[in-house]
């Protein structure tokens, strides 16, 4: 057997493990009585309209209870989060939720096609069927959360970029950051490698968004989130955190987490600095950086990797990444109530997979530092 029919071995295993993955996955899209982290979504908006705090604590904000851990689930995202969810409570919340989950849905095939067609291939088949099967894309749908059409906004991003755009790219990427500010990385590193543009561009936007809630709320709304957020310290050991805080929470050293993350952007910013990277390769490390560094980096946030995992898809590494992250959300939670080194390492699946993802990206920018050749290639039909 020739080499080349010998590197579709593992993809058909990866297709027919997507594929029970899909199958484990389905049966929780059943609609329940609970409204999951939507419920705190529309809690939120309902409270910032009636002139209340929309990061406190009311009936439908969930509340999480499992062996060895307990904890509220309000309403993280920033101020401009409270407007935009006040549209969730037009009609009865669960009606909302089942509405939501088909818009996402309608997001993540807008996504999987955008992502086919730019990075179309023999083996593009494979990777449709195991972006349907990752754990991300089921349990942001579980869950009723915001994922996904910030992701679409991050993928089409990604592409603009690669193609030229970098204006119409920006603004995509300050949509994103408004919502999810740890993506902030992103443009940080396109700034410092010397892409100035796509950067101007996500600011102002960012700030524009930003600036919506002060007008409506005024500077109140944003010290009750910073308060939240500075507050929200024990969710961090949630073993769907993939984050290196989540793996130091985990391992019993908290504080390692933090000195691995400001290391890590640390190390990338003075790389983005001194060697100038072109696009694709500093949006790979800044996405995966801005997992890893954040304090939450839950599985859901794993779904904006899609284009670094697509561009690195030939690197058998990766596909024991793209193996970790099918891994149905369930089974690692699961592993809570079990031995400190189950939840450290099967109940830490997610963050093993993003360590290795950022090896895998490091060891190919080693390569380029040394002067060798970039491992490329692509299945392509015989």
């Amino acid at each position: 057997m020739t080499a080349q029919p010998m590197r579709w071995i593992p993809l058909l295993v990866l297709a027919m493990l997507s594929v029970l993955a899909i199958w484990s996955e389905y049966p929780r899209m059943t609609p329940g009585a609970s409204l999951w982290d939507f419920g705190s979504f529309v809690a939120s908006g309902r409270a910032a309209k009636e002139g209340l705090n929309p990061y406190g604590i009311y009936p439908l904000t969930l509340h999480v209870q499992l062996p060895g851990f307990e904890s509220w689930n309000p309403n993280l995202n920033p101020p401009v989060s409270a407007l935009l969810f006040q549209l969730f409570d037009l009609t009865e919340p669960h009606q909302s939720y089942l509405i939501w989950r088909w818009i996402s849905v309608a997001f993540y095939i807008a996504t999987v096609a955008l992502l086919a067609f730019h990075f179309r291939g023999a083996d593009m088949p494979i990777f449709v069927i195991w972006a349907f099967a990752l754990a991300g894309f089921w349990d942001t749908l579980f869950l009723g959360q915001i994922y996904l059409p910030l992701v679409f906004a991050t993928v089409a991003a990604w592409v603009l970029l690669e193609r030229g755009a970098p204006l119409a790219a920006g603004i995509l990427i300050g949509v994103v950051i408004a919502m999810k500010p740890n993506f902030l990385v992103w443009p940080v590193l396109l700034f410092l490698a010397g892409h100035r543009l796509p950067v101007l561009a996500a600011v102002a936007t960012a700030a524009l968004i930003s600036a919506v809630p002060l007008v409506v709320y005024g500077p109140e709304i944003y010290r009750q989130w910073f308060e939240l957020v500075a507050s929200d310290r024990d969710r961090a050991f949630f073993l769907t955190n993939a984050s290196f805080a989540g793996l130091a929470a985990r391992a019993g050293v908290p504080s390692l987490g933090l000195v691995l993350s400001l290391a890590l952007l640390g190390g990338l910013a003075a790389w983005a600095f001194w060697r100038r990277p072109g696009i694709t390769r500093v949006s790979s490390l800044a996405l995966v950086a801005s997992l890893l560094a954040s304090p939450l980096g839950w599985i859901q946030y794993t779904l904006f990797l899609l284009p670094v995992l697509m561009s690195h898809r030939y690197r058998p590494a990766m596909w024991v990444v793209m193996g970790l992250l099918i891994v149905p959300v369930p089974f690692i939670i699961n592993q809570f109530g079990k031995s400190a080194l189950v939840q450290f390492t099967i109940g830490s699946a997610y963050g093993w997979a993003l360590v290795l993802c950022l090896i895998v990206l490091l060891v190919d920018e080693w390569r380029e530092l040394k002067g060798e050749p970039r491992i490329e290639g692509r299945l392509r039909s015989a």
